[in-house]
């Protein structure tokens, strides 16, 4: 790449984020990222699924929409519609959903609709990093509320917003990612999403439901989306093909009131998101989506089983976590001594990548030990030799004690 003599840095923007890191690589054993398992993605399927759909209207690609409108591709989204009423409990129509670039997108646009600077939002006190970043780049302020085994706490939750209230601030709307929550991998039950619900109403503050990991409970069954159980239309519901078929396709999509879409489109400057994607999707959605997604789960489950036994080898009791119901992460409390953004540097250097706890949390201070380890994408090898030098790593910075020979290993 050809240096550049000219000076930018007195031209830029003073709200950008910090420069990126040029990559390097991926390192060693990467357990970062949404990334899902290579050996699982339905390549032979995908193509076929081209060349089928690029033979029959390969030629609507001349047109920015493919014919479709600006919402995106219809068959898509009339299979989105059909899935999220059989596995969701949601009724709607191709009209009442926009395709985006992934639920990063998705994040994006919305955020852009409902908030500005000063603005106050709620969150599950741990959550997904890139949508508390972007927060933060907004200026908008984050109201953290705690999670337990069952998800965002309603009881916090309500203390929260009576708070808010008597301080005469109207959060713009409480963002919560319920099903196979992200990073600790909870399922709020529908008891608590009914009450989720009543508080909203009750407020008139909208939830913002993001449910892109919904297709990876272990069993297969889940409670209905609470855009599903609303009866008010408060609610913008996101979702992803990134989780369920492949992360580099970049396909998500927004389901939300026209009130909603109608500024989203008005927003969405891309002319429109890539429709080959979107093609290719739809022909392999709907003679293999409900088979493909067994055999991801099968897969995942198994790799989640070889990273539990790694945890339970190297740390013994060093190492907590509970069983996720499904997902693509394990979020692990290691012992108090342990400050997880060392351990991101230190375990780096030694070539293993994980993400810190204290950037996937509203506060930092309650993550300060805490891992998120996305087991999808490494093989089951790389898994234990991967676990086995962040253990080392662990011992050696942090004076963790090895497993002792008598520790059982937990179920």
């Amino acid at each position: 790449m050809r240096s550049s003599a000219f000076d930018f840095s007195a031209l830029f923007a003073r709200s950008l984020p910090a420069p990126a890191v040029k990559w390097t690589g991926a390192p060693r054993f990467s357990f970062v990222g949404g990334n899902n398992d290579p050996d699982v993605v339905p390549v032979d399927a995908l193509r076929a699924a081209a060349d089928s759909v690029l033979s029959r209207e390969g030629n609507a690609l001349s047109n920015y929409t493919v014919n479709t409108g600006p919402q995106g591709y219809r068959p898509l989204r009339e299979f989105v519609a059909q899935k999220l009423k059989r596995d969701a409990g949601i009724s709607c129509t191709a009209e009442d959903i926009v395709m985006v670039s992934g639920s990063l997108q998705a994040l994006d646009l919305v955020n852009a609709v409902l908030c500005e600077r000063g603005d106050t939002v709620i969150y599950e006190q741990d959550s997904y990093q890139g949508s508390i970043n972007r927060m933060t780049r907004m200026g908008v302020n984050v109201v953290g509320i705690p999670l337990d085994e069952g998800g965002m706490r309603m009881d916090a939750l309500s203390n929260a917003l009576a708070d808010l209230k008597a301080r005469g601030v109207r959060p713009k709307f409480i963002y919560t990612i319920p099903t196979v929550q992200n990073p600790t991998a909870t399922i709020m039950s529908e008891e608590r999403r009914r009450e989720l619900l009543k508080l909203s109403e009750e407020y008139g503050v909208p939830v913002f439901e993001d449910d892109c990991y919904a297709d990876l409970i272990w069993s297969g069954k889940r409670p209905p989306a609470i855009y599903a159980m609303s009866k008010t239309g408060g609610v913008v519901h996101i979702g992803s093909f990134s989780k369920s078929v492949a992360p580099a396709l970049r396909v998500g999509y927004i389901v939300a009131p026209w009130e909603i879409l109608s500024r989203v489109l008005s927003l969405k400057t891309d002319a429109g998101s890539g429709a080959l994607e979107q093609m290719v999707l739809a022909e392999f959605c709907k003679p293999h989506f409900e088979s493909h997604v067994p055999v991801l789960r099968s897969a995942l489950r198994s790799k989640l089983e070889t990273l539990k036994e790694s945890l339970n080898e190297q740390f013994g009791t060093a190492a907590e976590f509970q069983d996720p119901p499904g997902g693509i992460f394990l979020w692990v409390k290691l012992p108090d001594q342990v400050d997880a953004m060392r351990l991101y540097q230190k375990a780096l250097a030694a070539g293993v990548a994980i993400n810190p706890g204290p950037e996937w949390s509203v506060d930092a201070a309650h993550s300060k030990s805490r891992i998120r380890i996305c087991y999808a994408s490494p093989s089951h090898e790389q898994i234990r030799e991967g676990i086995a030098v962040l253990a080392e790593v662990c011992r050696a910075e942090f004076g963790v004690p090895a497993r002792s020979a008598n520790v059982q290993k937990r179920a």
